[in-house]
C-alpha cells in the first residue's frame, strides 16, 4: 500500500521506516519544507533501534502531492499543526482514501470530518489513541525507533466505517489494533498530557536551565502519585461519558512491556531498560506547548461538559500559563473552531459517532 505521511518529525520518520521495512511505500511531506530537505537531496532515511535499516521514502513538496494517489493519508505531527494541515490537505482527500490520525488530539477527527462534509466528501477517519512507535530524531535523515507498541486503541469517524478502517490499519501495521468505545474513548486515551505535565512541572527548573536529565529516573514516587491522581480525573470523565479507557498502568504495561506496579516503579523499570530517553532541555518543548493546550485544556473542557471536576488538569493549564506568560487554554484552535464550549454531551456524542452531514455541492447533485 502507498501511505502519504503528513509530518517530518521523529514519529513520521519512525513510521516511514516501519512501513518501508514492511514492504509498503511511504511518502513524507514536511509542512514547513525543512524536515525532509536532507532526504529530498538524496540521503537515505537511516533507522536504528526497533527498526533497523536504510530506507528511501518518497518526498512530497506540496499538500496535493502528499495526498495525491495514496491509499492512506497518515497524520504524524504535533497537535498545534493539525488544523493548518487539515485545511491544506482536505481539498485533495477522496472517498477512496482512508485517513489515519497518529495520534488523535482535541477532536481533530471531527474538524477534518466537517471540512470534508462541507465539500461533499466522506472518507473514513481512523483516530489512534497513541502512536505506533516511540522515537527520537538523530539527525536530518536519521531516527532511532525506541519501541513499537504492542496495542493501539482506535476509533473511526463515522463509526459505520469501522470495518474498513480496521482492515487498513491491520494490513499496514499488523494485528495490534483494538477498537474502543468511539471517538470519545480515544480522546480520553492519550495519557501523555497528564504524564508530561507532572514531569515537566515538577522538574521545571531543569527544563529552563537546559540540564541533561534522564526523564524516567525523575518519575519519583511523588511524581507518580500526581500522575495517578490526574489519571483518576481522566477516568472519571470517561465514566461520565459512558466509555471505557485504559488506565495509566495498562498503558505503560502495553507500551513498554513492564510489569504492572505503581507508576513510579513502572517508570523506573522503563529507565532501567534504557527506553526512557532524555527529558526536555528547553522551554520550547511539546510537553508543554502541545500537551497543555491540546491535552490538559481539552480534558478540562470535557470535564465542564460532563460536570466532572478536574482541579488538577485545570491547575496544570493555569500553572503553565503563568510560567510561560501566555493563555494556553486559548491556543487550542481545534476546540475553538468546533465550538466545543457550546456543545452539550449529547451533541458531542452524536458528532463523535456519525460525523457531519455531507453538504450538497454541484458535484454531488450531479452524482459525480
Amino acid at each position: 500500500m502507498k501511505v502519504g505521511i503528513l509530518g517530518a518529525g521523529a514519529i513520521a520518520f519512525g513510521t516511514a521506516a516501519y512501513l518501508n521495512y514492511a514492504g509498503h511505500t511511504a511518502r513524507l511531506w514536511s509542512p514547513g519544507g525543512k524536515g525532509t530537505a536532507a532526504l529530498a537531496s538524496g540521503a537515505p532515511l537511516q533507522s536504528r533501534g526497533a527498526v533497523e535499516g536504510a530506507f528511501r521514502p518518497e518526498i512530497a513538496s506540496s499538500p496535493a502531492e502528499a495526498v495525491g494517489g495514496v491509499d492512506v493519508v497518515f497524520l504524524a505531527l504535533p497537535a498545534f499543526g493539525h488544523k493548518a494541515v487539515f485545511d491544506a490537505v482536505a481539498p485533495f482527500i477522496t472517498p477512496e482514501q482512508t485517513v489515519v490520525l497518529s495520534s488523535h488530539h482535541s477532536f481533530g477527527a471531527l474538524y477534518l470530518a466537517r471540512l470534508l462534509a462541507e465539500r461533499g466528501t466522506v472518507a473514513p477517519i481512523v483516530a489512534w489513541g497513541t502512536t505506533l512507535v516511540t522515537a527520537k530524531k538523530r539527525g536530518p535523515s536519521a531516527v532511532e525507533v525506541l519501541t513499537v507498541r504492542a496495542e493501539i486503541d482506535v476509533a473511526m469517524v463515522p463509526a459505520e466505517s469501522s470495518e474498513r478502517g480496521l482492515d487498513v490499519c491491520r494490513s499496514l501495521f499488523g494485528d495490534r489494533f483494538r477498537e474502543r468505545d468511539g471517538l470519545l474513548a480515544i480522546a480520553l486515551s492519550n495519557v501523555n498530557p497528564q504524564n508530561h505535565m507532572a514531569l515537566a512541572l515538577c522538574n521545571f527548573t531543569r527544563v529552563e536551565y537546559g540540564e541533561r536529565w534522564e526523564q524516567m529516573h525523575y518519575y519519583t514516587p511523588a511524581v507518580g502519585r500526581l500522575i495517578e491522581a490526574l489519571d483518576a480525573e481522566r477516568l472519571a470523565i470517561a465514566e461520565a461519558c459512558g466509555v471505557r479507557v485504559r488506565t495509566i498502568f495498562d498503558h505503560l504495561h502495553l507500551s513498554y512491556h513492564v510489569p504492572v506496579a505503581s507508576v513510579s516503579e513502572m517508570m523506573q523499570r522503563i529507565h532501567e531498560a534504557g527506553l526512557g530517553g532524555v527529558g526536555p532541555t528547553s522551554l520550547d518543548t511539546r510537553y508543554v506547548l502541545e500537551d497543555c493546550p491540546f491535552g490538559l485544556a481539552m480534558t478540562s473542557q470535557l470535564g465542564r461538559i460532563t460536570g466532572v471536576p478536574t482541579p488538577l488538569h485545570d491547575g496544570g493549564v493555569q500553572f503553565f500559563s503563568a510560567l510561560y506568560g501566555v493563555d494556553f487554554a486559548r491556543q487550542n484552535d481545534l476546540l475553538t473552531a468546533l465550538g466545543m464550549a457550546q456543545m452539550t454531551l449529547d451533541e458531542l456524542r452524536e458528532r463523535a459517532t456519525h460525523g457531519y452531514a455531507v453538504a450538497l455541492t454541484p458535484e454531488t447533485r450531479r452524482g459525480t
